[in-house]
């Protein structure tokens, strides 16, 4: 089994072991309106590079990330760094995420928030509306075209936004074909090994057709690369290990970005 395999396995026990614990029904009496609005798509359309922050505990490839590290103080830091937009991992047995870290991160920030996640149930959809997630991923990878469609239009109901997570050519013809979603991320990290090569978000570009809001993820730790990037038409990066890795992550983001706010050019 690849690692992805390993955590999709995980995933769905964890799952199904909450919906016994809260079943769906009772879950969903919990939807309310998250408040205030926070348009996660709207942020990233900005002119210039936006920068969704990521906040996680650890990874399968480095183990832990920042021990002792809070979610309000990781997620005001990048909030005055700069940050367009948060990423909140909230896979448990691989990642040691949790919703309440995203709960948390709601409350320490105004900024929009996506929970990241290897979501393969509606659960998982009505979970993120409950805990105020304002934008979920659905990964490419992880799901078969047909379950994908379904869990994307189940959460635009659910008035979430969606990015969709792509990492080869044949994944992006075949989101394309199934959603046509307007924001589509392109993963340089390969989750079968966990490899990285940032050349992917390059090959992939040219075959996302114009008007799409694209996202490249993993493996940018550079200024040089966020300005290449901006200039060949991305619209947004997610950087997570990178700043959490730093000593001060609001001026390891100022520093990523050249201390402009976001939204400007680079």
């Amino acid at each position: 089994m690849t690692v992805l395999d390993q955590i999709i396995e995980s995933t769905r026990k964890a799952v199904a072991q909450r919906r016994e614990q809260l079943p769906l029904e009772a879950l969903e009496a919990q939807l309310h309106g998250r408040g205030d609005d926070r348009p996660f798509a709207e942020a990233l359309a900005r002119p210039g590079l936006s920068v969704i922050a990521e906040f996680k505990r650890r990874s399968p490839s480095v183990g832990e990330i920042r021990p002792g590290a809070t979610v309000d103080g990781i997620v005001e830091a990048y909030q005055s760094g700069g940050a367009a937009a948060l990423s909140i991992l909230t896979e448990g047995d691989y990642f040691g995420g949790s919703l309440d870290d995203l709960v948390a991160a709601r409350g320490a920030s105004d900024l929009p928030i996506l929970r990241k996640d290897f979501i393969v149930d509606q659960y998982q959809l009505v979970e993120s509306a409950v805990a105020g997630a304002d934008a979920i991923l659905l990964i490419a990878s992880a799901l078969g075209t047909e379950q994908l469609c379904a869990l994307y239009n189940e959460a635009i109901a659910l008035d979430l936004d969606v990015l969709v997570e792509v990492h080869d050519q044949p994944e992006l013809a075949a989101v394309l074909e199934a959603a046509d979603p307007q924001l589509i991320g392109i993963n340089n990290r390969d989750l079968r090994d966990f490899s990285v090569d940032i050349a992917r978000t390059h090959e992939l570009l040219a075959d996302i057709p114009a008007g799409k809001t694209v996202v490249s993820e993993s493996g940018l730790d550079e200024r040089a690369q966020l300005s290449e990037l901006e200039r060949v038409g991305v619209d947004a990066v997610l950087i997570g290990q990178t700043l959490l890795a730093s000593d001060d992550p609001a001026a390891a983001l100022e520093q990523l970005t050249g201390g402009h706010d976001v939204g400007s050019n680079l």
